[in-house]
């Protein structure tokens, strides 16, 4: 009977949960969510893109203003004339006086070379043009900060999904580990007659469905880390392991609503529809100016021969210069009511902006609110889960205690574990609800970029 006693209180020993902090699958580059969310600002194809529409915006705004700068263009032409047209002159011209002279028009060969200058004085289609421009560079700005919040927020959701796969991934190894020592234990008793086969079996029913779950968890674990892959632009091919602990929280205690309703104003989507509402203001506003007059100067100087004969080297080719220099003014006078109309479908589309700018105001605080629930609602699932977590701990060391005095049996052991297990499974579970419902108020507020100090 002792020897039993003894050989149950090193079973029970083996069944103490122990996790170990062995890596997922792979083990190379190791990366916190800080250096996680720097990688992927760095190399994510989606904001390679909106850095691409930034910079396109530059050069947007270089085209609009060359309008306004001197236009300057050499041109020439050299034409030989295979068949002149014909002109018939009245018979007082003809020598013969037989009826009308008939002349061939023009010369055989026309050439001419010349330069040519331009510049705008006054355009208000110009100026508003420019305004426009430099607008809609604020605009791919802003976008490029909205691209920058998607990816954060994808790379931290992803972090977090594989982090706590991780946890129950090192959870279910150190299981695995006790059960396998564990069998090896009672296989011994049962070949001298201490147990029965029973028991044995328990014990690999138990091994089997957790090396099942492990299996399972494994193949979720490679998945989930090639989405995180994916969302910082790292190739599926290389190692990556994390650098934190489940227990990582972003925030402080319940934040307040009132006081992040106001900085809501900083998130890059209202930032958006502020900048779309400018822009469509300024394209009135451009259509506008088309009533107004434009004028412009100009002058060239050109170079003219033509002459009969061969076209090159004919040395009886002579050359006469021209020049001129002028104003031109445009003044529009009746369009036909385009111009109004235009505005007219302008003004529509700025009210429905209007409508998009309260919605989503609404929107975010719904937003908001909804995140700071869910804050609430997982730190109240989390304080549950520890205190499950205590009490079956406080079941499996009593079963425990049982156990080694030989008054319970194997199969109150296994079950204590296995609750205690699950508890241990569903604390990690809440824990990624709360760092999701971080990542979900730290959207709505709009400081994502928090996340990459």
């Amino acid at each position: 009977m002792i020897k039993k006693h003894i050989l149950a209180g090193m079973m029970a020993l083996l069944l103490t949960p122990a996790f170990s902090q062995q890596q997922g699958p792979g083990s190379a580059k190791t990366l916190t969510l800080q250096e996680s969310i720097k990688y992927a600002l760095e190399h994510n194809e989606s904001i390679k893109k909106a850095s691409y529409d930034e910079l396109f915006s530059k050069y947007q705004i270089n085209e609009v203003r060359s309008a306004g700068l001197p236009q300057v263009d050499v041109k020439g032409s050299a034409i030989r004339t295979l068949e002149k047209s014909m002109i018939a002159l009245p018979a007082d011209f003809n020598p013969e006086g037989t009826g009308p002279l008939i002349k061939p028009m023009g010369t055989d060969n026309t050439i001419q070379a010349g330069l040519s200058v331009s510049q705008l004085l006054f355009s208000k289609s110009y100026f508003v043009g420019l305004k426009a421009a430099k607008s809609a560079e604020d605009l791919y700005r802003i976008r490029k900060e909205m691209t920058t919040e998607d990816v954060i927020y994808n790379v931290g959701s992803a972090y977090y999904q594989v982090l706590q796969t991780k946890e129950q991934f090192n959870s279910i190894n150190a299981n695995l580990d006790k059960l396998n020592q564990l069998e090896k234990i009672l296989t011994l008793q049962y070949k001298n007659d201490l147990v029965k086969k029973v028991d044995v079996n328990r014990i690999k029913v138990s091994k089997i469905n957790l090396q099942n779950q492990k299996e399972n968890l494994e193949a979720g674990y490679v998945q989930q880390l090639n989405v995180l892959k994916f969302f910082m632009g790292m190739p599926l091919e290389e190692q990556l392991t994390l650098g934190a602990s489940a227990d990582n929280v972003l925030l402080e205690e319940h934040p307040n609503l009132t006081s992040n309703i106001e900085t809501a104003t900083e998130r890059a989507q209202f930032k958006i529809l502020n900048k779309q509402k400018e822009l469509k203001a300024l394209e009135i506003e451009n259509i506008r100016a088309g009533y107004y007059p434009s004028l412009a100067a100009f002058g060239n100087y050109n170079y003219q021969s033509q002459y009969d004969g061969q076209m090159i080297g004919n040395s009886g080719a002579m050359w006469f210069p021209n020049s001129q220099v002028g104003l031109q003014l445009n003044i529009p006078v009746f369009d036909g009511l385009r111009k109004a109309a235009q505005v007219q479908q302008r003004q529509l589309e700025l009210k429905k902006l209007d409508l998009d700018i309260q919605q989503y105001n609404r929107n975010t605080q719904v937003e908001l609110s909804n995140a700071l629930s869910q804050l609430g609602n997982s730190q109240n699932n989390i304080a549950a889960q520890q205190r499950n977590v205590a009490l079956a701990q406080e079941v499996y060391d009593t079963t425990n205690k049982l156990y080694k005095e030989a008054l319970a049996p194997l199969s109150d052991l296994l079950n204590a574990e296995t609750a205690l297990r699950e508890a241990l499974t569903n604390l990690n579970n809440e824990k990624l609800k709360y760092q999701i419902a971080q990542l979900n108020y730290l959207k709505a507020k709009g400081n994502l970029e928090s996340l990459t100090k």
